[in-house]
């Protein structure tokens, strides 16, 4: 048996206090294959949580293409190569046709903050405007935006929250229209509160899909309607895609084309070199050109030749094991089986999601929509403790958060969804 508390111990001794684990027994992984992960012992999980390697643990195709650059070339974009370019001009052809040039980075923090920096090259302002429950990474830039974890020194006084949008809870009590209009007053509100510093405004920076609010089912129009507000207001919309894109809901390459709009900037992170270290900004030429003039900003390793050809075999891998599909598809299928499981019990409010990123909102009581918090953290634990790994995300931490390799199947989706219901039923 391994000794995970020996190696808790090390890694506080090594790597400091308080870093994160999942579960209450953090799992000691050795091993990754498809959407399966072995443990230490030998104990074979499925992985129902990670987007990282998004087209499956250690794709053949993907380990290839590292192994094959890694031992030819590798260096940095003050050299010319190709490999970036051919990357590039593929990734952009996925996009609306104004979002046709790309800044490349090693991680998703590094593109937001990009981003923030470009909307003050173009605007000449620096307020910004983000959800209170959202999540953008961790450089000084975007950890500004948290509200779960504030930055040290309080908030510079540039940064204005909306409430993060809730299908569920909707703000003004009702659905639908009326639920769009109260957002729009408040994200309007925002807007007037910046302008009428300093600051001005410059960005409003969203994830299309809302992942770490708890992925809501809104109304159609939804980011439309807000699309329409920022750019009357003179600002950029920033739309971050590291959960969202890659074909993950199913339907689309990108959450903002599921949300009919067309950002002015997209960020790019985890999913993008299936685990090697790649993220990006796509923008337009007039945009991008507009920061180059305004920052000097070079990145040794943003698009090396490695990562580059990690996330080419990506995009190859994606078309042609067709994974959108099978994310439409198989994302289809476990949410109708989630639904089954809502009539079973109790406890599960609400069912949503798209492709395969979905999951359920835990209640006490559904007329009340009471957050079942504290059960839905025993949920997730009692799940890996049955060899299935899923998180809890959501503005009340009570929504599972399934989001599994791409190539999950209808099998491995019945696998987890009978694993839930022995879960629930024993709670």
């Amino acid at each position: 048996m391994s000794d995970n508390a020996a190696l808790l111990a090390r890694r506080e001794h090594l790597l400091g206090r308080n870093m994160s684990t999942f579960y209450q027994d953090p799992v000691h992984l050795v091993k990754g294959e498809g959407v399966w992960l072995w443990d230490a012992d030998g104990r074979k999980y499925l992985d129902c949580y990670n987007n990282v390697p998004h087209v499956g643990h250690c794709h053949p195709r993907v380990v290839e293409a590292i192994c094959r650059q890694a031992s030819t070339l590798n260096t940095h974009t003050r050299y010319l190569h190709e490999g970036i370019l051919d990357y590039v001009e593929r990734l952009t052809a996925t996009f609306d046709k104004s979002l046709d040039t790309a800044i490349l980075t090693c991680t998703g923090s590094e593109a937001n903050d990009i981003a923030l920096r470009m909307a003050q090259a173009v605007t000449g302002r620096t307020g910004v405007i983000a959800t209170d429950h959202t999540y953008h990474g961790n450089t000084t830039a975007v950890s500004q935006l948290s509200t779960r974890m504030p930055p040290v020194g309080g908030y510079g006084g540039h940064v204005r929250h909306v409430p993060a949008p809730d299908g569920y809870r909707p703000l003004g009590g009702m659905p639908g229209e009326a639920f769009t209009d109260a957002w729009a007053a408040r994200l309007e509100e925002a807007i007037g509160s910046l302008k009428a510093t300093p600051f001005g405004f410059s960005a409003l920076i969203i994830d299309p899909f809302f992942a770490n609010e708890g992925f809501p089912d809104l109304p159609a129009g939804f980011l439309q309607r807000a699309a329409a507000i920022v750019k009357k207001a003179g600002g950029l919309l920033i739309a971050d895609e590291v959960q969202p894109g890659f074909g993950r809901t199913g339907t689309h390459m990108w959450g903002h084309q599921r949300a009919g709009i067309v950002p002015d900037v997209v960020t790019l992170g985890k999913p993008m070199g299936n685990g090697h270290p790649i993220g990006g900004v796509v923008a337009n030429s007039e945009t991008l050109n507009a920061f180059r003039k305004a920052f000097r900003y070079f990145n040794t390793f943003g698009g090396n030749p490695v990562s580059c050809a990690a996330a080419m075999a990506v995009l190859d891998v994606l078309d042609d094991e067709k994974l959108m599909e099978n994310a439409r598809e198989v994302g289809a299928y476990a949410m109708s089986g989630l639904a089954s499981l809502k009539e079973k019990h109790p406890i599960i409010g609400n069912v949503r999601g798209s492709g395969l990123f979905f999951g359920a909102e835990l209640v006490l009581d559904r007329r009340e929509k009471t957050p079942a918090t504290d059960v839905a953290t025993r949920v997730i634990n009692q799940m890996r403790e049955r060899g299935v790994l899923m998180g809890k995300l959501g503005v009340h931490q009570n929504a599972t958060k399934i989001r599994p390799p791409m190539p999950f199947s209808k099998e491995e989706a019945d696998l987890m969804l009978s694993t839930l219901d022995d879960v629930l039923a024993g709670l």
